[in-house]
């Protein structure tokens, strides 16, 4: 009877490792004669790897609007704030390294030298400031570190939904699960192998954004060809709380004009099961929304009807934004 089970066990043990192996083979055959995605702007050398960048809207003396992404984010997000705006101001939208359509970096993923491949890639891309830096989520601190570096080139700052610099002790997240992280690696590893892409064209993308035109969210699918964008998140993450010291540091009241736009929206059937209260979680984050944009003496806030993406990836929304920059377009110019 033992030795029955044993053989039972050993059977499927190999059933098992053969499916494996399978599915690593398929995915590799993939990885290997897939062909290779083609983004919707280009690639530039900044010395030593790419990073892409779209722009849309025509260079003239006007500022341009640069967008920088949240934390693991990528610059189709933005398709309704850029084609909203092509027509009245040029817009700047990247990949930082390793996200999206960007090549892997061995430099540090620290707030500065982001911010200074971010300024090296729209020198060498043409683009002139003044600039109107917007950002999204995280995107929020690295604009706030790229105005510090390079003060005489921001024009404005427009918060997406940003960070504030005190959000980890104001408001009682709870710590990401220590098993999150291990995810990552083991889908990053999975992507080098070509199983994540195997999964995506079997059973599609989870990165969907709300909103957003097919023809942009298809081009997601290009992101998980091997596991570059989860390496590239994963080194990002090792600076976010270096990143947020730093944006504390440098956030300081000033005249610069500031524009915030903020959602209202939470998961608050997700927040109760963590045993937060819901509404008091969004007052929180109201008052520090309003306090970044209290920072300026032209400052304006708004709360959109929307959550944390579909604040800009819902077209609606989008198209409030885009009316605030270009009335903040016509203040500059004047």
């Amino acid at each position: 009877m033992i030795r029955m089970i044993l053989k039972i066990l050993k059977w499927i043990g190999l059933s098992i490792t053969s499916l494996l192996l399978l599915i690593i083979l398929v995915g590799l055959c993939f990885r290997l004669f897939r062909d290779k995605p083609q983004p919707p702007g280009k690639l530039v050398d900044i010395g030593g790897f790419k990073l892409h960048i779209n722009s849309t809207g025509k260079r003239n003396s006007k500022p341009t609007l640069v967008i920088e992404a949240g934390a693991g984010g990528h610059s189709e997000y933005y398709n309704w704030i850029a084609e909203g705006l092509s027509d009245s101001m040029r817009v700047v939208r990247y990949d930082r390294a390793g996200i999206g359509y960007s090549e892997l970096s061995d430099t540090p993923r620290d707030p500065e030298t982001v911010a200074r491949e971010l300024h090296a890639l729209l020198g060498r891309t043409g683009e002139s400031p003044p600039y109107i830096m917007a950002g999204h989520s995280h995107g929020g601190h690295y604009i706030r570190v790229f105005k510090q570096l390079y003060p005489n080139e921001v024009a404005a700052l427009v918060l997406l939904d940003s960070g504030h610099p005190d959000e980890r002790e104001r408001l009682p997240w709870p710590p990401s699960p220590s098993w999150l992280n291990s995810m990552y690696y083991t889908g990053a590893v999975l992507g080098d192998l070509g199983v994540l892409d195997l999964y995506v064209t079997l059973f599609g993308n989870i990165m969907l954004a709300p909103g957003l035109p097919k023809e942009v969210t298809d081009r997601y699918d290009d992101y998980f060809l091997d596991g570059k964008y989860l390496w590239g998140y994963l080194k990002e993450q090792e600076w976010h709380k270096s990143l947020e010291e730093m944006s504390k540091k440098v956030m300081v009241k000033d005249t610069l004009p500031i524009r915030v736009f903020a959602g209202t929206h939470l998961n608050e059937k997700a927040l109760r099961e963590m045993g937060l209260n819901p509404e008091k979680m969004r007052a929180n984050r109201q008052k520090m929304q309003e306090e970044m944009a209290a920072l300026s003496t032209n400052g304006k806030v708004f709360f959109l009807d929307g959550g944390h993406f579909t604040i800009f990836t819902k077209k609606e929304n989008a198209d409030i934004i885009c009316k605030e920059i270009i009335e903040l377009l016509g203040e500059l110019e004047h």
